[in-house]
């Protein structure tokens, strides 16, 4: 017989598993925090000296402050004999009005260090501060008359929030929003009905209204069509497809372990963070010829998104946002929905963020992860030449896709991260969602006489020009650390001495970049293939082994003036491709703390360092762009647009990987088939 514990010792081990859950839910130094770490992390800071004399505490930020790579690299080297790391979370909270940096121990239940940052621009915003702000103007008399100014209903006004941005002022010191106002009623898409020409400030700090002004009055566009629900909809309907089902006779392939991924030939760590949304780690390839797996991307996460709007008057100047910096990709995910948002074979996984409390909060089903059957080939030959014999070959082009959905305000973005079984990876940001438009008097383009900055898409909207700049962050690692980048020029050679009947034909030049200065690539201005290689690394060919930047839609760069406020602090997007030094700390493209900020913290920044990056750990900066002009089937709601990059292996192997792939066993599927 066993025996029996006393009940004071099963109280003190009841009380260890309540203090200490964090060291049973993470078995990854790159895991998120767990709900229980959260949890931790909120008694830590709560319990700090410097709290104890305070009178308010607003978490702003908290997420994994991740260990340094070197020893992440050598633990996962040998994962049985190395303990894990210590753990470690970095808070961005407003403490009196003061904005901190805490770096916690969660390990040893202590705060390592409390830090006020006191440099220009402030932190992430927290939607409970949102919401309250949006409420104000419910009660705000100058508000209520406006409203009734224009004769709509004040229960059905719908308020939300927007950045401020920077435009030459000195540093305020105080934490500001505008308010704007839309009339649902009839329609829950009140975006498309704005009350135009009111303009709301708010300072959060104090949470007060400090200015306000009505300065135009326009018709508030009308509710009809503009409803996007399909219980709404009435004849005639557009065209209907008939419904698809994947089919996986052998059952799914993917195996979730953790946040550890794997699949076919790819392995990788997948984690949710509040600011970025999803962040991949460790992916590396099986290479089937060495029998061994190759890391090609030790981090890569969207780094910034903005999206600066084309009308300077007064009530929209200043629509010029940073999407992820000011308000989070991973803050506004949305839970996906099965079988519409992802397929059937979908694997869901949830994730986690913070509040203003500081607890835990859960977002259901923030990534989807499934295999792609498009019906594509990955390769395919036919063979006519041989006498007597008809040869066809087809492999079947099969990825896996990790996707999220931001819904930052009225756009959604959908964001994929795509493995290939040729070693590719892709990403692909799409958005959709509902135009920002204005209220405008006109109900047809022949009443126009002066330039409205955007497209008539309905009676009284005005869809405004716009881009969105989407940056991402690819810490490469092409086996191993010491890379470099290398752009290889197609250069038009002539033939001049009579050698050929031809008069010119092509061929490379090869440039490798020696500092950041070298590493700034416009795309589109000359032809080139850029590669990112270990110069350490050869093929059985003397090739360098490598991997190279295509992009999938045209690219876009920003074409506003360099001395333009939102330019400046925006001022990577001038170009699409930059190539930086490893540095631990520059993860943010528009800076750390990018509300109200002024570029001085940014990659454009640290690229002027003009550090060295030949043979060297280096980190890839990509921006995807649109210039959106909009269109009336923008109207109600616009559908995807598309554009994103692939990271393609390029003498990475030593020849095609997928030849020594088998074909699928044909199965034979009832009502597969047409009669």
């Amino acid at each position: 017989m066993a025996p029996k514990l006393s009940s004071s010792l099963l109280l003190f081990l009841y009380l260890l598993f309540l203090l200490t859950p964090c060291y049973m839910t993470h078995r990854h130094p790159l895991d998120p925090l767990s709900p229980s770490e959260i949890s931790t992390v909120r008694r830590i800071v709560k319990a700090s000296p410097r709290l104890l004399s305070s009178s308010s505490l607003s978490f702003q930020y908290v997420g994994l402050d991740e260990p340094d790579k070197p020893d992440v690299l050598s633990w996962l080297s040998n994962t049985a004999a190395r303990p894990l790391p210590p753990r470690r979370a970095l808070v961005i909270a407003r403490i009196d009005n003061e904005t901190h940096e805490i770096s916690v121990d969660i390990t040893n239940h202590a705060v390592a260090s409390d830090a006020v940052y006191r440099g220009l621009g402030y932190p992430l915003l927290n939607l409970e501060e949102q919401f309250a702000a949006s409420a104000l103007p419910m009660n705000y008399t100058p508000f209520i008359e406006s409203v009734a100014k224009r004769g709509v209903d004040m229960k059905d006004v719908v308020c939300t929030t927007f950045s401020v941005g920077w435009f030459g002022e000195e540093k305020q010191g105080r934490r500001l929003l505008k308010i704007l106002c839309f009339l649902a009623g009839e329609t829950v898409n009140f975006y498309m009905r704005p009350l135009e020409g009111i303009t709301i400030v708010v300072d959060l700090d104090v949470m007060e209204i400090v200015e306000y002004e009505d300065r135009v009055q326009v018709p508030v566009p009308k509710a009809k069509g503009t409803d996007y629900r399909a219980a709404k909809q009435r004849p005639p309907f557009g065209p209907r497809t008939k419904p698809g089902l994947v089919l996986q006779p052998e059952g799914s392939g993917i195996d979730v372990d953790g946040h550890m991924i794997r699949w076919a030939n790819w392995a990788f760590h997948l984690s949710f963070d509040m600011r970025a949304g999803a962040v991949i780690s460790l992916a590396s390839v099986y290479d089937a010829v060495r029998r061994t797996r190759r890391r090609v991307l030790y981090r890569g996460f969207v780094s910034e998104l903005f999206v600066p709007y084309m009308d300077p008057s007064e009530e929209w100047y200043y629509k010029t946002f940073f999407d992820e910096g000011e308000f989070g990709l991973g803050l506004f995910a949305s839970p996906l929905e099965p079988m519409t948002d992802c397929p059937a074979n979908a694997v869901f996984l949830n994730g986690y963020y913070t509040t203003q409390d500081g607890k835990p909060a859960k977002i259901e089903r923030v990534f989807c992860i499934f295999e792609r059957y498009a019906g594509d080939p990955s390769w395919r030959h036919t063979e006519t030449g041989i006498v007597g014999e008809l040869i066809t070959e087809v492999r079947p082009d099969v990825s896996l896709v990790v996707r999220m959905v931001s819904t930052v305000g009225n756009y959604d973005y959908v964001l994929d991260w795509e493995f290939k079984t040729s070693g590719s990876i892709k990403f692909v940001v799409s958005p959709t969602g509902i135009l920002e438009v204005k209220g405008s008097p006109y109900t047809h383009t022949n009443q126009i006489v002066s330039d409205q900055h955007g497209t008539l898409i309905a009676e009284n909207t005005i869809g405004v020009y716009h881009d969105h700049f989407v940056t991402c962050y690819l810490d490469l690692d092409i086996d191993g650390t010491e890379n470099s980048f290398v752009k290889s020029r197609l250069k038009t050679v002539r033939l001049t001495d009579g050698s050929s009947p031809r008069k010119s034909y092509w061929t490379i030049v090869k440039e490798t970049a020696k500092t950041e200065s070298d590493a700034r690539v416009e795309l589109g201005s000359e032809p080139a293939e850029l590669l990112v290689v270990n110069p350490n690394k050869k093929t059985r060919l003397g090739n360098e082994v490598g991997y190279r930047i295509i992009s999938h839609g045209a690219p876009a760069a920003s074409l506003l003036s360099d001395d333009d406020y939102p330019q400046i602090r925006a001022s990577y997007t001038k170009k699409q491709v930059w190539v930086t030094a490893y540095n631990k700390s520059e993860k943010w493209a528009a800076g750390l703390y990018t509300d109200q900020s002024r570029g001085d913290d940014s990659l454009a920044t640290w690229s002027e360092r003009n550090r060295r990056i030949e043979n060297a750990d280096i980190v890839l900066w990509y921006t995807a762009g649109f210039h959106h002009i909009p269109y009336q089937e923008d109207f109600p709601l616009m559908p995807t647009l598309s554009s994103g990059f692939e990271l393609r292996p390029s003498n990475f192997f030593e020849s095609n990987q997928l030849i020594k792939t088998l074909p699928n066993k044909h199965v034979n599927l009832p009502n597969c088939t047409n009669s």
